[in-house]
């Protein structure tokens, strides 16, 4: 699921709304001239206070979920550190780790309904080799 419920955390409403007013558009595009299913719609997103997030690839096995969505946690989390401390350079690296755990989940790059399950596979398992080079770097 596409746990993107970051509104509240510090500067974070901005980019979003930013974000958001693109991908809500993006979403309205991709389902345009599709009838619109809405089985499809409810495995492809979620929506929390009128705005549709993408959903997290539903092929991708449980483990490999839990270990993304782990560094997505973290990832987050070290975001709101850093900018309390005002390290912009922290700051990018854990916006690294959120991007990275996000496309690996399919919540963010090419839609993942729109794609085989191997590239998506593949896609996920080189999000992970990426995340945890990032842990045995110290980053």
């Amino acid at each position: 699921m596409g746990d993107d419920g970051d509104e509240g955390r510090g500067g974070r409403a901005a980019e979003q709304h930013d974000a958001g007013a693109k991908g809500t558009e993006a979403a309205q595009e991709g389902n345009a001239g599709q009838g619109g299913d809405a089985a499809q719609d409810d495995e492809r997103w979620l929506v929390v206070k009128g705005r549709r997030w993408r959903r997290t690839d539903p092929a991708l096995p449980v483990d490999m979920v839990e270990r993304l969505k782990s560094h997505l946690g973290r990832g987050r989390s070290g975001v709101g550190a850093a900018k309390r401390r005002g390290d912009d350079a922290a700051v990018a690296e854990a916006r690294t780790r959120v991007g990275l755990a996000k496309h690996g989940l399919g919540e963010r790059g090419p839609r993942w309904w729109e794609e085989p399950e191997e590239a998506r596979l593949q896609r996920a398992r080189e999000a992970l080799t990426d995340l945890d080079a990032l842990d045995e770097s110290g980053t």
